[in-house]
């Protein structure tokens, strides 16, 4: 069995090296040429479409829920503690450099997600409880005419959440543990709390989420932006650094053991490219069910949540790994630590490691929250909807089975499952990429949409 779970693993850290980084940076690439880089030359007209329309209910079009809910149903997967704990991760590998390569990643895999709502918006369809419902695996169907794809897609999605929900509760256990809560029991919590949302249907997981997203983000954001203030006088020699380490090699520093160009690509690409899921496709099951007139519409809002994931949220935790100078001083082994110790510096062991274990752990509660609903879907199309209740209550045990200790030796299949998702989306994304434009020029060349709106 051990041989065997090592092989796993070896295949595993093979496909998430160099092969899934070229698959989704290099399809990212292709659909920002194919598109005109429109995520740089459009970039303040979509932070008004969605920033500044927040609170705005859409005028007219159909679906189930705004467009913000699907945006925030969406950010709640996307915003979890590998926010929190990743960046320094990839910083201490990768040195400053890696945030430049992670910004980078994120504004080309803009593209991506970008072309997963549009695709997922077009190709959308209602279910028999009369809810919008769509993502890959409509898309890959009707779109690609690949059916094989698309059930290829359902069916690996609808699997990896197993392991997944089961790896996410981990942390929740592992804060409660401090408290010293047994892990059946707060596994049963978490398990009881995904269930009462879940079990509502769409419209609660948007209501919970659209509540739940810009609290749990503020909380950390506020903290964070306070150790970067306190630390303003660094800042300057930050981004000096950052941008120097992303093209030349950066020398060893106390607990930080150096780091080549190639690190710095290789952890700020990876970092910038899981911490948003563009290319994943499960964005698109989120906003297939807003309410909007135009595809393109609803994906500015998949732009909006890169920027708030991964320009806002992890930049504003390197920016307290790297102004605190922790970076240098605590090892790469301990390097998940540093955000939790930074809080603690300035605000005290104990508000400053609560705020830090409250963030981790709502954020881990709403991905749980969301992530149960994509697999929900998953075999809501293989198998019908009687099947996908089935599956949400797999899921619930699984996350009390991943508290308790139950399938850790599936935590090893979770990398494969995922890189089984990643591959169709992207070839599909990429085949299916003149629709997208298609679709994207109809938008821009619109009277109705656009040039009105410029007039303005």
């Amino acid at each position: 069995m051990d041989s065997f779970v090592n092989f796993i693993v070896t295949i595993s850290n093979w496909i998430w090296g160099t092969p899934m980084l070229i698959i989704l940076f290099g399809g990212g690439l292709i659909l920002s040429f194919s598109l005109g880089f429109f995520q740089f030359k459009y970039f303040g007209f979509i932070c008004k479409e969605t920033f500044g329309k927040i609170l705005k209910n859409p005028e007219k079009g159909e679906g189930t829920v705004s467009p913000f809910q699907a945006a925030s149903a969406a950010l709640a997967s996307t915003i979890g503690a590998s926010n929190i704990v990743g960046v320094p991760v990839a910083i201490a590998f990768g040195g400053p450099g890696a945030v430049f390569w992670m910004w980078l990643t994120a504004l080309i895999g803009s593209a991506s997600k970008f072309s997963e709502i549009v695709l997922g918006i077009k190709y959308r369809q209602k279910n028999e409880l009369g809810e919008f419902v769509g993502g890959p695996q409509y898309y890959l169907d009707k779109g690609l005419k690949a059916p094989w794809l698309g059930k290829l897609f359902a069916f690996c999605l609808m699997l990896e959440i197993v392991p997944s929900v089961a790896t996410q509760t981990v942390s929740v256990v592992q804060t409660a543990n401090t408290l010293n809560i047994p892990n059946w029991v707060s596994g049963a919590v978490v398990a009881i709390l995904v269930g009462i949302v879940v079990y509502g249907g769409i419209k609660r997981i948007v209501q919970v989420s659209e509540r739940l997203v810009p609290f749990m983000a503020g909380l950390y954001l506020i903290g964070a932006l306070v150790i970067t203030i306190v630390n303003i006088g660094e800042l300057p020699s930050i981004i000096v650094l950052i941008f120097k380490g992303a093209f030349t090699p950066m020398a060893a520093a106390g607990g930080f053991t150096g780091a080549a160009i190639a690190q710095a690509i290789k952890n700020g690409v990876a970092r910038g490219t899981y911490s948003n899921e563009a290319g994943m496709g499960t964005a698109s099951i989120a906003h297939a069910a807003a309410v909007t007139d135009h595809p393109v519409r609803q994906a500015f809002w998949g732009i909006f949540e890169i920027i708030v994931d991964t320009l806002m949220v992890c930049t504003m935790t390197a920016m307290v790994v790297l102004t605190t100078g922790l970076w240098k001083t605590v090892p790469s082994s301990d390097a998940a630590s540093i955000p939790a110790r930074a809080f603690q510096q300035l605000l005290g062991e104990g508000l400053g490691g609560g705020i830090v274990t409250f963030s981790i752990s709502l954020f881990v509660l709403s991905t749980i929250i969301v992530i149960v609903f994509y697999g929900e879907k998953q075999a809501e199309y293989l198998f019908g909807t009687r099947f996908a209740k089935i599956m949400k209550f797999i899921y619930l045990v699984a996350i009390f089975l991943g508290a308790y200790g139950g399938i850790e030796f599936l935590y090893s299949f979770l990398d494969i499952l995922l890189a089984s998702i990643v591959i169709p989306n992207m070839i599909g994304l990429v085949l299916m990429r003149n629709q997208v434009k298609e679709l994207k020029d109809e938008f821009f060349s619109s009277s109705e949409f656009y040039s009105s709106i410029k007039a303005k």
